[in-house]
C-alpha cells in the first residue's frame, strides 16, 4: 500500500508549523483547550483534598487544645493535711473550690514531697475530705487570701462544645459532600475507583514479534494493527478504520498475553495491561469507575493499547446464573461500562482494546458484535515446526550441548504449547546445573520431559510380587500398542514409580494429529485396557492398578458415543453438554432425556467390553511376547523404544512418509502433555494423547 499521493501539492511552511503543533491523534471528548496546561489527574486532585482535610483537622485539634488548656501552670498535688499546715503557716495566697476539690496558689513555693523525687511549685491542688469539720475560710479571709468557688455542675459553653465535639464530624461530612460532587464517591475517597492497570512503555527490552514464535497466523492477523498504529494516515485517507477491539482466543499457555505485548512493542506505544478480575470489588460501582479511569488514561496517551486478560471474568453473558428478582450485580455493571466505553470512542482516537480468553463461548453477545471486538484471532497450539521455533526462542540464552536436536524434541512433544516448552527448557537447565554441567544436553531434556509428564521418581521399596504385577501390567499396555494397527508407537516402558503411578508406558504419534478415525480410537481403547487384561490373563486376579486406565477409557468411550456419533443406536447426534457445562443439577432445556442418557451408558459399556475382549484375545495369541517384555522390565526396569520392539520381536514401525523421525534418540519420551492432566492413578497408568476436539 502506498501512503503518498503524487498529485497532492506540497504543504506550505504555515501548514507544516500547524501540523507540528497538532499531533496525528485526535482524542474525542478531550477537555484540554488549545495552549492550556493539561488537566490535573484525579490522583493529584485527590491528594490535594486529603492535604486540605488534614490541615483543617490539625487546626481543629490546636483550637480545641487551646480552649481546654488549664488557665494555670501545672500544679503539684498535695494531701489535705499538708494544705492545713500551709494555712497555719500563712502561706496561702488564694484558693478556688469546686465541690470538694481545692485549687490555689502559695505565697512562697514549697517542695513536696520532701524527697529528691518531689516537685517544687507555687500552684497546688488537693481534695477536701467529706468528714472535715474545721473552718478555715475565716482564717484565710483574715490573712488577706482570695477565696472563691465554682459550681460543681458547670457546663462548657455551647460554641466551645460545638467546636470540640462536632467539629471533626462536620469536617468529615463536608469532605464526603465535596468528593461526591467531584468524583465517584466512596471509590474516590479510598482510591478504589482508580484503575490498577500496569503501564509498559516502549524502550529497551520491549517485547517484539521476534520474541513470539509458533503462532504465525495470529501474528499476521495483528500485523495490520501494528501498521495502523505506525502509519495511521495510510488508512485514514482511504476511509479505513482499525478494529476497535481484537479478541484473542485459545487454550492456556499458547502466548496470548505475549502476543499482545509484542503488538505494543512493535508499534512502540504505551501498553496498559490489566486482569479482568482486578475490576471487581465488594463495593458496587468500583469496577465501572476503574473502567472509566483506564480508558481516560489510555485516551490521554493515545495512540495506546489496552490489554484485558481473562476477559471471561467480567464478560460472561448477562443473566446467566443471576438471582431471580435481583438487580444488576457488580460484574454486570462493570461489563456495561466496558460496552459503553468501547462504543464511546471512534478509531481516530488510536486506542485499541486487545482482550484474551480461553472460554469465548461464554462471553456476552454484545461484546462480540461488530463495533466492539470486531476481530477474533484464534491462537492455537503450535505444530511441530512451531514448537521447534518456540524452542529456538527459549534456548537463546541456554548453552546447548552438541547432542541436542531441537527438531527431535519438537517431534517428541506433540500437544505442548509455548508455556509447556518454556518450562521444559527451564527444567532441563536446572537439572544440568544440579549435575554440575556447563551445557544442557540431550539427557537433561529427556529427564526433564519425564519429570514434567510423570513427576519425580519415588524411591520406595515394593515387594517382588508387586513388581511382577506392575511389569505384566505395563507389558500388556505396550504389547497392545505394538500390535494394534494404526496405534501410536511405544516410546518407553518403565516400572520405576513416579508420582502416584507404579509404572508408565509412553506412546506418542509420529506427527501431529487433527482427526481421528473410529479404528484408531478403538485401538487406543484396547491399549488402555491392555494392562487389566494382562493381569487377568497371567495372574488370574485383578487389582486397583487400572484405575487411571478405566477413567480414560470410560471418558473416551463416552465421547465417542455422545459427541462424535460413533454409535449406531444413539445416532449422529451430540447428546453430551459442552465441556465445563456438564453439571447434573444445571441441565438446560436442550439436555438429553433420561432414556437417551441410559442408552449412552449402555453403548459406552458395550464398546468398552468389546475392546477388553479384543485385548484379552490379542495377549493370549502373543503370550510369549508378553512374558518376554515383563521379564525384560523386571531385569532392566526401563525399556526405550528400540529395546521394547526388539524384546517383543516386532518390527519397528516405519517413519512418516515425509521422512520426519518422531525422535532422534530412543530415550526421548513422547506423550501429549494434554493427556489426562487431571487423572490421578493409584497404581499404574498409560500416557497417550487424547483426541483433539
Amino acid at each position: 500500500m502506498v501512503a503518498t499521493n503524487r498529485n497532492r501539492r506540497p504543504p506550505t511552511l504555515q501548514e507544516k508549523d500547524d501540523g507540528a503543533q497538532r499531533g496525528p491523534w485526535r482524542i474525542e471528548g478531550s477537555r484540554r483547550p488549545s495552549g492550556s496546561r493539561p488537566n490535573q489527574s484525579p490522583q493529584r486532585r485527590l491528594s490535594g483534598l486529603w492535604l486540605i482535610f488534614v490541615l483543617i483537622l490539625l487546626a481543629n485539634w490546636v483550637a480545641g487544645a487551646f480552649l481546654t488548656a488549664p488557665s494555670t501552670p501545672h500544679p503539684i498535688k498535695i494531701p489535705y493535711s499538708q494544705f492545713i499546715k500551709q494555712v497555719e503557716a500563712h502561706n496561702i495566697l488564694g484558693i478556688t473550690a469546686t465541690g470538694g476539690k481545692i485549687e490555689g496558689r502559695f505565697r512562697h513555693p514549697i517542695h513536696y514531697p520532701p524527697t529528691p523525687e518531689g516537685e517544687e511549685g507555687v500552684y497546688f491542688t488537693t481534695q477536701r475530705p467529706a468528714f472535715a469539720q474545721e473552718n478555715i475560710v475565716s482564717r484565710l479571709i483574715a490573712e488577706g487570701a482570695k477565696v472563691q468557688a465554682k459550681p460543681a455542675n458547670s457546663t462548657t459553653p455551647f460554641w466551645e462544645a460545638l467546636l470540640l465535639y462536632f467539629g471533626p464530624t462536620l469536617l468529615i461530612m463536608a469532605l464526603f459532600i465535596g468528593l461526591a460532587r467531584r468524583g465517584p464517591g466512596m471509590g474516590a475517597l479510598t482510591g478504589l475507583g482508580r484503575s490498577r492497570a500496569r503501564r509498559y512503555e516502549g524502550g529497551e527490552g520491549r517485547t517484539t514479534f521476534a520474541d513470539v514464535a509458533g503462532i504465525d497466523e495470529a501474528k499476521e492477523e495483528l500485523s495490520e494493527v501494528v501498521d495502523y498504529l505506525k502509519h495511521p494516515d495510510r488508512y485514514r485517507r482511504l476511509g479505513g478504520v482499525v478494529p476497535k477491539g481484537v479478541l484473542l482466543t485459545g487454550p492456556p499457555g499458547t502466548g496470548k498475553t505475549l502476543l499482545a505485548r509484542a503488538v505494543a512493542g512493535e508499534a512502540n506505544v504505551p501498553f496498559f495491561s490489566v486482569s479482568a478480575a482486578e475490576f471487581i470489588e465488594m463495593i458496587v460501582g468500583v469496577g465501572a469507575s476503574r473502567v472509566r479511569d483506564l480508558f481516560e488514561q489510555a485516551k490521554r496517551e493515545a495512540p495506546a493499547i489496552i490489554f484485558i486478560d481473562e476477559l471471561d471474568a467480567i464478560g460472561r453473558a448477562r443473566g446467566v446464573g443471576a438471582i431471580p428478582g435481583g438487580g444488576h450485580d457488580e460484574r454486570e455493571q462493570t461489563l456495561n461500562q466496558i460496552l459503553t466505553e468501547m462504543d464511546g470512542f471512534d478509531g481516530s482516537e488510536g486506542v485499541i482494546v486487545i482482550a484474551a480468553t480461553n472460554r469465548p463461548e461464554i462471553l456476552d453477545p454484545a461484546l462480540l458484535r461488530p463495533g466492539r471486538f470486531d476481530r477474533r484471532v484464534a491462537v492455537n497450539p503450535p505444530d511441530q515446526r512451531g514448537r521447534r521455533q518456540i524452542l529456538e526462542v527459549h534456548t537463546r540464552s541456554v548453552p546447548l550441548a552438541d547432542d541436542v536436536d531441537l527438531e527431535a524434541i519438537a517431534a517428541s512433544t506433540p500437544g505442548m504449547v509455548g508455556a509447556d516448552l518454556r518450562n521444559l527448557v527451564n527444567e532441563a537447565a536446572l537439572l544440568a546445573a544440579r549435575r554440575g554441567l556447563d551445557r544442557v544436553g540431550r539427557a537433561e531434556f529427556s529427564d526433564a520431559l519425564e519429570k514434567i509428564m510423570l513427576g519425580a521418581e519415588r524411591h520406595i521399596l515394593i515387594s517382588e510380587e508387586e513388581r511382577e504385577r506392575t511389569a505384566y501390567h505395563e507389558a500388556g499396555h505396550a504389547l497392545i500398542g505394538m500390535l494394534e494397527p494404526g496405534a501410536d508407537p511405544v516410546r518407553k516402558i518403565s516400572i520405576i514409580p513416579r508420582g502416584r503411578a507404579l509404572g508408565v508406558t509412553f506412546q506418542s504419534p509420529d506427527r501431529d494429529r487433527y482427526g481421528f478415525s473410529e479404528s484408531y480410537l478403538r485401538g487406543r481403547l484396547t491399549g488402555l485396557l491392555g494392562g487389566r487384561a494382562a493381569e487377568e490373563l497371567v495372574l488370574h486376579e485383578i487389582t486397583t492398578g487400572a484405575e487411571s486406565d478405566l477413567e480414560q477409557a470410560t471418558r473416551l468411550a463416552r465421547e465417542m458415543v455422545g459427541r462424535w456419533g460413533f454409535s449406531r443406536k444413539v445416532g449422529m447426534v451430540s447428546v453430551l453438554p459442552p465441556p465445563g457445562e456438564d453439571h447434573p443439577l444445571l441441565a438446560g432445556p436442550g439436555a438429553a432425556s433420561e432414556r437417551t442418557r441410559q442408552l449412552v451408558d449402555e453403548e459406552v459399556r458395550a464398546i468398552v467390553d468389546e475392546c477388553y475382549k479384543r485385548a484379552l484375545a490379542r495377549l493370549s495369541e502373543n503370550r510369549d511376547r508378553l512374558d518376554a517384555l515383563a521379564k525384560a522390565l523386571l531385569e532392566r526396569e526401563t525399556l526405550d523404544e528400540h529395546e521394547a520392539y526388539a524384546v517383543a520381536g516386532i518390527p519397528h514401525p516405519p517413519p512418516p512418509a515425509d521422512g520426519r523421525a518422531p525422535s532422534a534418540h530412543p530415550e526421548d519420551g513422547g506423550g501429549n502433555p494434554t493427556a489426562d492432566k487431571q487423572a490421578q492413578p493409584v497404581a499404574s497408568r498409560t500416557q497417550t494423547p487424547h483426541p483433539q476436539r
